[in-house]
């Protein structure tokens, strides 16, 4: 397909995955006689025309890499009419048929409003370790984040073991608790509190009271945008209702988004990748690629971008059979 140039960027947080995917995109575009033009810092390279072209040697040796080579960045002024303009026209200058973005949900957004005001063909490629999108059920670098995430746990248990100490372990994870729910599981973790649940103190001091009882838990995992309070004022409580508790809290923070991404993160970044540009050829835009049952799916944007994900299904199955297992 000759004379087709299709513009990528990654924009928002980075996630692992984002270079495996920018590799899919380049090697499949190219063997189909596309031209790819890599936009640097996202949206912010679009208003800049910070634009080059991508070829075979710009991803030789990235799968493995964290990060973005594209670099990344969040744009306020893509949101107002000005950055918007701008971004339409360096497009236009470029000769850019098709803009591919990679990231979360401010990403998402930010092209769903461009592809509305200018009609610029677009397509969305879910990549943030929040897992927090609608239509795919997993996002790129979510496997990679709960895979570190478990790691470092493994390593704080070690210290709170030697100490009997009791860890308040806080993850990333938005208004979702995919990561705090799944690496409570993955970890052994003693019990989770997660956002947009009924969570509250006296589950938590129950569980805490049951568990100094035979000394089997000492890792309670935090979800950040929780409904009790950030982690250190919920340890505070703790420590007022327990004295005897020796108590340390640990933010994870931004190593949650480092690392190499795992093989399963490589794999789906290079499915879509790969499958955005087999979307373009079969002329369907608009839309996010997703992964449902191990299958790719096609969503379009008008009917995902208004919808939620929910942390997890059987949500109180699940944390019920946290707290069994951690008995």
């Amino acid at each position: 397909m000759n004379n087709i140039n299709i513009g990528v960027l990654t924009s928002g947080g980075d996630a692992p995955g984002m270079n495996a995917c920018i590799r899919a995109i380049v090697r499949t575009g190219i063997h189909y006689n596309m031209n790819i033009i890599g936009i640097r810092k996202g949206y912010e390279g679009l208003i800049n025309n910070d634009f080059y072209k991508l070829n075979i040697e710009s991803v030789a040796n990235i799968i493995h890499k964290g990060g973005t080579i594209l670099k990344t960045a969040r744009s306020q002024d893509f949101i107002n009419t000005d950055g918007m303009q701008k971004s339409y026209e360096n497009l236009i200058k470029n000769n850019i048929n098709v803009l591919i973005a990679i990231g979360g949900n401010g990403t998402l957004n930010g092209i769903y409003k461009f592809h509305n005001k200018y009609e610029i063909p677009v397509i969305f490629i879910p990549a943030t370790i929040d897992n927090n999108l609608y239509g795919t059920d997993i996002t790129i670098g979510y496997d990679t984040a709960i895979n570190t995430v478990t790691n470092i746990i493994d390593k704080i248990r070690d210290t709170a073991e030697s100490h009997d100490r009791l860890f308040f372990v806080e993850v990333m994870g938005k208004n979702t608790g995919h990561i705090a729910i799944n690496t409570g599981i993955s970890s052994g973790a003693g019990t989770v509190i997660l956002p947009k649940y009924h969570n509250n103190l006296d589950h938590l001091f129950e569980h805490l009271l049951k568990s100094r009882r035979n000394k089997s838990s000492k890792i309670i995992i935090i979800s950040e945008h929780n409904n009790i309070g950030n982690t250190f004022e919920i340890a505070k409580k703790v420590k007022n209702h327990f004295s005897s508790y020796d108590i340390k809290v640990t933010i994870l923070g931004h190593v949650q988004r480092g690392g190499k991404p795992t093989c399963r993160d490589r794999i789906i970044a290079s499915k879509m990748g790969y499958e955005s540009i087999r979307a373009i050829i079969k002329n369907i835009k608009n839309i996010m690629i997703g992964i449902i049952n191990d299958k790719i799916k096609y969503s379009d944007l008008n009917l995902i971008i208004n919808k939620k994900k929910d942390n997890v299904d059987n949500i109180d199955s699940v944390l019920n059979m946290i707290d069994i297992l951690s008995s």
